[in-house]
């Protein structure tokens, strides 16, 4: 029972680091040059997840722009908000969902611990 609330608050660790990266690159998406950052999960032993944090290299769209030394070539960032608010709504959704696991374990818990009292 204890390990089922172990994974579960692994899991909203996880899913709060999904939801910081994702809330970060959605405010740089206006900053020349920013990279983006992706979080990966991975099984952790000996249960649970594991969130992974990478920054994407891949470079951003160049844009000629006015500058004091006339135009020049700005790389803008790589951030996708077609990819990020999606993505953020999703994180938003497993968190609840392991919001509610913890609920209906502690649940059980209490019930069996009045059971045997």
């Amino acid at each position: 029972m204890i390990s089922g609330i172990n994974s579960a608050l692994a899991g909203l660790h996880a899913f709060e680091k999904k939801a910081e990266s994702s809330a970060n690159n959605t405010a740089n998406i206006n900053t020349d040059g920013y990279k983006k950052t992706r979080v990966t999960l991975e099984e952790a032993e000996p249960q649970g997840v594991k969130p992974n944090v990478e920054r994407i290299e891949t470079p951003g769209p160049l844009v000629y722009e006015q500058t004091s030394e006339g135009e020049t070539l700005v790389e803008k960032s790589n951030v996708e908000l077609t990819y990020e608010l999606p993505n953020m709504m999703l994180s938003r959704r497993f968190y609840q969902a392991n919001i509610m696991s913890i609920q209906i374990q502690d649940e059980m818990l209490g019930s069996l611990l009045d059971i045997k009292g």
